[in-house]
């Protein structure tokens, strides 16, 4: 049985004016792949992108940037070979123990922003509750993959033992567009897809003004109709 994932965490408490913070370190390796995160209260700070080779920093742009000093990706490089060492030795030790595999217990596609057609946005997908980590997302619009223009983090460990991971795509919402992301994982026999149409989150014209509007304007009518009935009537009478 492979060990599919070995991760190190170091998790610092720090107290300040506004209370009692997470600050966390994450350090993983698999036997293909690996990992390290720098992170406070479950926001992403930096972790290194040992693909493209360059460290990222996924902040948003309206907060004071948060940035570490020169070498940051090569220590990360560094603790990667010590990982990926240390795990081929737990590998050897464990062998004949079995590996956990917990397919993910949710799976949400939503954007980030209202929905205005033909406006930029971001669809997120977003895949918790799995072990190990990580999975993978596909995405697709009109039936079409769109992987490569979407992107993922890496997998981020909740409270329970368990994983999150988010993917991201840069879209411009066209009503009648219709986008999936389905998200495999070891222990699913077939992806778990989740479909998104844009029409669902367009803005609908509000209709209540309009049907109170008509309402009172039928009620009124039927009064004045009332009315001249009644009088009509009385006339009649005298």
């Amino acid at each position: 049985m492979k060990m599919k994932l070995l991760l190190f965490l170091s998790c610092v408490l720090s107290v300040s004016a506004e209370g009692l913070h997470d600050d966390l370190r994450i350090n993983g390796c698999s036997e293909s792949d690996g990992e390290f995160l720098y992170a406070l209260d479950g926001e992403e700070k930096w972790f290194a992108d040992f693909k493209k080779k360059q460290g990222v920093y996924p902040q948003p742009p309206f907060i004071d940037p948060i940035t570490y000093g020169e070498g940051v990706y090569e220590n990360a490089v560094a603790d990667l070979h010590v990982c990926k060492s240390n795990l081929d030795v737990c590998r050897r030790g464990m062998k004949d123990i079995p590996v956990e595999n917990d397919p993910p217990s949710r799976v949400m596609i939503y954007p980030r922003d209202d929905i205005e057609p033909g406006q930029k946005n971001i669809l997120i997908c977003h895949v918790s509750g799995f072990y190990p980590a990580p999975v993978r997302v596909q995405w697709t619009r009109n039936g079409l993959n769109v992987t490569g223009e979407s992107s993922i983090n890496v997998p981020f460990p909740n409270n329970d033992g368990y994983f999150t991971q988010i993917s991201r795509l840069d879209f411009v919402p066209q009503l009648g567009d219709i986008y999936s992301c389905s998200v495999e994982h070891v222990a699913l026999q077939e992806p778990q897809t989740r479909i998104w149409d844009v029409e669902d989150d367009a803005p609908q014209p509000s209709l209540g003004p309009s049907v109170f509007c008509g309402v009172g304007l039928t009620v009124g009518l039927l009064g004045v109709a009332a009315g001249t009935f009644f009088l009509i009537k009385g006339n009649e009478c005298r």
